[in-house]
């Protein structure tokens, strides 16, 4: 039997990430001051809106295939955000976790859904990068990093 992840399941995970991706987005936002850290605020806001478009194109993907689409949590592990740092540390976290799903949608998939796949595995990558994190070679396949 092949290993190879289907495209269904792949946008499947990718969906459940991008529900946890809105439910965090969330709360590091209401965690970060607009006033004293105005470009951190901004980018939460941008990825916040930018996850939940993903999450519902993701829905209308998984309901063109005539599947249920996999359910948002009721609740997620929040992680620390008492300063800016610690704000930028978990959005960079919560990015390289969509990378990761995102370069596995990449491989499970072809045309327009791959297209798209490769877009978000892009932004995602951007994101980690304006959140501090160094570039990477491969976003998303940190085994294939030399």
């Amino acid at each position: 039997m092949s290993k190879a992840l289907r495209p269904l399941k792949a946008a499947q995970d990718a969906l459940a990430a991008e529900h946890a991706a809105v439910f965090v987005l969330a709360h590091l936002l209401g965690r970060t001051s607009a006033s004293a850290a105005p470009d951190l605020a901004g980018r939460l806001r941008a990825g916040y809106v930018l996850h939940r478009a993903r999450r519902d194109q993701l829905l209308r993907l998984v309901r063109d295939q005539d599947a249920a689409p996999v359910a948002a949590e009721t609740l997620y592990d929040l992680p620390p955000s008492d300063t800016a740092a610690e704000v930028r540390s978990a959005a960079d976290t919560l990015e390289e976790r969509c990378s990761a799903v995102y370069a596995t949608m990449v491989g499970a998939t072809w045309g327009g859904a791959r297209q798209w796949a490769l877009r978000a595995l892009t932004e995602s990558a951007v994101g980690r990068i304006a959140y501090g994190a160094a570039p990477q070679t491969w976003p998303g396949l940190p085994e294939l990093e030399g």
